[in-house]
């Protein structure tokens, strides 16, 4: 690659020396390169959509939300991106095995050896997303995690405001999956395009996979204490869970009586109705070669 360009969020969680790393591994090559660093929320994607197509590659040092806008800025786009994992749960870097080692990491962007592995992503209300959609105490564990919380206990400031948001009684969702209607009771609801739940090998239920051209919905119908060690006993030893309901889909509509919040990515938005499709194939992500 001739031309590589890199967008670092200084507030990424690992806080490394990471423009140090960067020149010690890159510098002395013939490669030209750039960095470009975030000063705000959302400037990822602006300096992302700006470099689509006028670079050879697109290299993302920063946490899930920041890789989250850079695919959304790519989506469509010929640009690979590559990830240097430098967030809390590195969701898409786990879910693609890439290397969570910084260095590690550039190495792979420097070798005559990684492949561009096209990836799937989704569509909600016209809006692509990455990783998932969430409704319920999905959206609201996330939604209510300070950033002081996450600071202390990492990832676990989402299992925490979890617990506090489990009284929550479940609400009726219609869908239309595939043109067959359901009706479904829950508290929390997602249409996730990643298994990974922010540790290596470990995934909400078998089988879902970010390259397979397919959403997965899970639904859980009650968040009791009990329903909870089945959930992590399912992710635990990798079977399938009685307390989650999930379908497969390609297209879907979540209909609800009043406007509800829900989290695109880490966006957190508001409708009455989500309409929401896969687009496969449609981020180009660099990763190793399993050759």
């Amino acid at each position: 690659m001739r031309k590589i360009d890199i967008i670092i969020n200084p507030a990424s969680e690992t806080k490394e020396p990471i423009l140090s790393i960067l020149n010690k591994h890159i510098g002395e090559t013939d490669i030209e390169w750039q960095v470009h660093v975030t000063k705000m929320e959302g400037e990822a994607f602006t300096i992302a959509e700006a470099l689509s197509g006028k670079t050879d590659l697109l290299a993302v040092y920063g946490g899930d939300g920041t890789v989250m806008e850079v695919a959304r800025a790519l989506h469509g786009s010929n640009t690979p991106i590559a990830i240097l994992p430098g967030g809390t749960a590195n969701v898409v870097a786990k879910e693609l095995n890439l290397p969570l080692n910084i260095e590690e990491a550039i190495r792979l962007i420097l070798s005559t050896e990684p492949v561009i592995q096209q990836i799937d992503m989704g569509m909600v209300n016209g809006c692509p997303f990455l990783i998932r959609v969430n409704l319920g105490i999905l959206a609201d564990m996330v939604t209510e995690a300070s950033p002081e919380m996450k600071e202390t206990w990492g990832q676990f400031a989402y299992g925490i405001t979890a617990f506090k948001t489990m009284q929550q009684e479940a609400k009726a969702f219609r869908m239309t999956i595939d043109g067959k209607q359901f009706i479904q009771e829950a508290v929390a609801l997602t249409v996730t395009n990643v298994g990974n739940i922010g540790r290596k090998g470990y995934a909400f239920l078998p089988g879902i996979s970010i390259t397979d051209g397919w959403l997965d919905v899970i639904a859980l119908d009650k968040a009791d204490f009990t329903s909870l060690l089945k959930i992590t006993g399912s992710m635990l030893f990798q079977t399938d869970s009685a307390v989650l309901k999930h379908w497969k889909v390609k297209e879907m509509i979540i209909h609800m009586d009043q406007d509800e919040s829900f989290l695109r990515d880490d966006t957190a938005e508001t409708a009455r109705e989500l309409r929401i499709s896969v687009s496969p194939g449609s981020l180009k992500v660099l990763v190793p070669n399993k050759d």
